[in-house]
């Protein structure tokens, strides 16, 4: 029970990586504040999965882009649990797109969401955190952040934003008790991995020198180490599960 007595909230909780993470958590001994654009009965699974280890769960709807909606989204999580000790920034959304031809709405929705959205919701808990002394936050990036990807250059620059901004985060507020990492994770059966092509899986597929994608639960076990007393001296990182896809 390594997050036992722990709060943490994960965004893009409904399903994917944020949905194991969010029950990964709890079986930890955490309470979950599960958050997501979803509504609730689409999110009823992931609600269950997480709310059935009995240490209390909460679910509440919101864009993460979108300032007002956070700012009530930290409220209710505050008003509820009295605080947030972890804060999962997981929300994502991932298109595909030649940048010769990328729409200039997608550009901008796969920014606001994946690096704005993470901007938003640090910005809103991250002082409580400080007051305490003592929290973790968890930034979820990618390994096309570190490498890039065809097709994906928002995507790819998004996530390299969040690597970016865990670093620098991360200098700002260690030594009061903070501390800011980031998971890289390679491609993971997940919907957001239902919605790209074929053609793109096929090509990622190929360059994986594991030879096959991810699974959720091959994460999970690096967030629940970045949130716990067992990831205490790590401070500034992006950790990779991906398969071989980025060897530092």
């Amino acid at each position: 029970m390594r997050l036992s007595g722990r709060v943490a909230l994960v965004t893009g909780a409904a399903s994917g990586l944020g949905a194991g993470i969010a029950e990964a958590f709890a079986a930890e001994g955490a309470v979950v504040c599960m958050v997501d654009v979803a509504e609730e009965a689409k999110a009823a699974a992931a609600v269950a999965a997480a709310d059935r280890y009995g240490h209390g769960t909460l679910y509440h709807r919101a864009d993460v882009a979108v300032a007002p909606q956070v700012a009530d989204m930290a409220a209710v999580a505050l008003g509820h649990f009295g605080r947030v000790d972890i804060l999962v920034n997981n929300a994502g959304i991932f298109t595909e797109s030649r940048l010769e031809d990328m729409p200039l709405e997608d550009w901008d929705r796969v920014i606001a969401v994946n690096l704005r959205g993470t901007f938003l919701c640090t910005r809103a808990l991250i002082g409580q955190m400080l007051e305490r002394g003592w929290g973790r936050i968890i930034n979820m990036a990618s390994q096309l952040g570190q490498i890039g990807g065809a097709d994906v250059a928002h995507y790819s620059a998004s996530k390299a934003g969040v690597i970016g901004f865990t670093k620098a985060l991360a200098r700002e507020v260690s030594t009061r008790g903070v501390l800011v990492n980031a998971i890289a994770p390679g491609p993971i059966r997940t919907p957001m991995l239902d919605g790209e092509t074929e053609e793109w899986r096929s090509r990622k597929l190929s360059e994986l020198p594991i030879g096959r994608f991810g699974e959720v639960d091959e994460v999970t076990p690096t967030a629940v180490l970045l949130a716990s007393d067992g990831g205490s001296y790590y401070v500034g990182q992006t950790l990779g599960p991906n398969g071989g896809d980025v060897m530092l």
